[in-house]
């Protein structure tokens, strides 16, 4: 009897090893965003930070530059703010925030029922985060801008990449490091 147990024990441990392979790592170099349009050549934005010397917020519009190789920040006022070329991004990406819209925070105050439905209405916010080498002050940065449609968004994304010779990594585009091999 100790010899049946023992040996319905090893054959189940043995096909629980034997039953197991190994998958192949996927290829992050896949295309995730097929039918994604391409981004208009300007676009509503709202700059969020991250800048240097550009500390408040303020809306205005995105513009592809392609002739001199850069992304555009364009004011309210129709004036240049700051731009970003191409070569200086190394990465760039979506993020989304879920939050209380302002409807949901003044149901909130409601007595009892208030309390409870007002947390329940969101809006979510999506953003354009682009990591950048500033090479003019020799530091590194994250510019954010809020854009209004994640259709919007992915578009950018994929159109900035594309256009600064990025490699594609699921939702966000990188420029891989340059190895330096010493001689």
């Amino acid at each position: 009897m100790k010899n049946l147990v023992l040996m319905i024990s090893l054959v189940t441990a043995l096909s629980t090893f034997v039953s197991a392979q190994v998958r192949p790592l996927e290829d992050d170099s896949r295309s995730t965003s097929v039918n994604v349009p391409d981004a208009p050549e300007m676009f509503e934005a709202k700059y969020e930070g991250g800048m240097f010397g550009y500390s408040d917020k303020q809306s205005g519009k995105l513009k592809f530059d392609d002739i001199n190789k850069r992304l555009i920040f364009i004011g309210k006022d129709g004036k240049e703010k700051f731009s970003l070329p191409y070569s200086a991004m190394q990465v760039v990406y979506p993020q989304s925030k879920s939050v209380t819209s302002n409807t949901g925070n003044v149901v909130r105050h409601i007595p009892l029922p208030g309390s409870f439905l007002g947390g329940l209405i969101k809006e979510k916010w999506r953003y354009l985060i682009i990591n950048f080498e500033d090479l003019d002050v020799d530091a590194v940065g994250n510019v954010n801008f809020k854009v209004s449609s994640k259709e919007l968004l992915d578009s950018i994304i994929r159109s900035l990449g594309g256009k600064a010779g990025m490699t594609q990594r699921g939702d966000a585009y990188y420029r891989p490091k340059v190895s330096k091999t010493e001689i």
